[in-house]
């Protein structure tokens, strides 16, 4: 299979790569020179940023478009937890993968996975969502909520 770059995967091409249960954005790319350390493995600011593009990737792609009436939102990210569990190395393709878990009232809960052959990293992380102006705490729009429970599977924590 030729691997597609900065495209999201369908169910399939993320079965086909090793992904157990497919998630609901999956972007492949490989790595490179810079993102590496000293000791040749990719650095940890490296993993933090893939996730951060995708996390950028994932609100753009299903969230946004609940927001058009009112402003779009600031998003915040008020907690990560990231495990490492296996390095990477130059020249690795990998896919990381998003998906919302769980929502509340103004924020939901992201799970993200990196995968190259195998689990090499996940991060969760609370999204927090504050008005344009950044005046306070933004609603989760009903539809939104509605999006994060068919397509996505996550549960309500409100």
């Amino acid at each position: 299979m030729t691997l597609r770059y900065h495209t999201p995967l369908s169910p399939t091409e993320q079965t086909t790569l090793g992904i157990a249960t497919p998630q609901t954005l999956a972007l492949a790319d490989r790595v490179r020179y810079a993102e590496l350390d000293i000791l040749q493995h990719v650095n940890n600011k490296s993993y933090m940023g893939w996730f951060e593009t995708l996390r950028v990737a994932h609100f753009h792609r299903f969230c946004a478009h609940h927001f058009q009436d009112g402003g779009s939102p600031r998003m915040v990210l008020r907690n990560a937890n990231m495990q490492f569990i296996r390095e990477m190395v130059m020249g690795e393709d990998y896919v990381a993968t998003a998906r919302v878990a769980a929502f509340r009232n103004t924020s939901y809960t992201l799970e993200q996975q990196l995968w190259a052959g195998d689990l090499r990293a996940t991060l969760t992380a609370v999204m927090v969502l504050l008005a344009p102006t950044g005046s306070g705490r933004l609603p989760l729009p009903q539809s939104l909520r509605q999006q994060f429970q068919l397509s996505e599977g996550a549960t309500s924590d409100a």
